[in-house]
């Protein structure tokens, strides 16, 4: 089967058939604060890393059905930085809880019982049952596709890396104690990374 973009007639649609080419994809747990204090935190797993040096992340966020920009990228534009918390198991059902569309005047943190702790740098707070926290700093905000379907590419770039002490083998993350969630296609599919395998990549004479 071949298919031309053109013909997929429904946002919906396309959204289904991107993701299940692009899978598994990490979701990066954004939390933010608005200019009145208000926390937020949502889940996107249009995220991936930019570059190494300086550390930096991407994180693709799209509009509301309105064509409205959400909470998170309008709290990032207003304060200039966010919080990208790992999500493992543990937190999956709380994760899933988020990714509903709660007023901005609600606190995310306080409808899934989680705990916001104050950040080293940025004003955002981290989420401390996430094992992993990146505190980022807002670097630019591209903007992508046809209203009211586009998306605002947030590239931030990493200040300070949180790592929960017994995950870390002198200065590296030991992966075999983390249990990361993934993203699968479709909008109820998710994996877990416990399943994995090893391959040396080849060298060439």
């Amino acid at each position: 089967m071949t298919i031309d973009p053109a013909a997929v007639k429904t946002r919906h649609d396309m959204h289904d058939l991107i993701t299940a080419f692009i899978m598994p994809r990490p979701i990066a747990w954004v939390s933010t604060v608005d200019a009145h204090g208000v926390y937020n935190l949502a889940p996107f797993s249009f995220f991936t890393a930019v570059s190494v040096k300086p550390p930096m992340v991407c994180i693709a966020i799209g509009r509301k059905k309105g064509g409205q920009k959400k909470d998170t990228i309008r709290n990032i534009e207003s304060s200039r930085d966010f919080v990208v918390n790992i999500v493992d198991e543990s937190l999956a059902e709380a994760m899933n809880q988020t990714s509903a569309e709660y007023a901005p005047e609600e606190d995310e943190f306080a409808e899934v019982r989680l705990t916001p702790v104050r950040s080293d740098i940025v004003k955002s707070p981290r989420v401390a049952e996430s094992p992993l926290n990146l505190e980022c700093e807002l670097r630019q905000v591209l903007e992508f596709g046809e209203e009211p379907e586009g998306h605002s590419l947030v590239i931030g770039e990493v200040v300070r890396f949180h790592i929960r002490d017994e995950l870390c083998t002198g200065t590296h993350i030991d992966v075999s104690k983390l249990k990361h969630v993934g993203r699968l296609g479709g909008a109820q599919f998710y994996c877990r990374t416990s399943d994995r395998f090893e391959m040396e990549r080849p060298k060439l004479s």
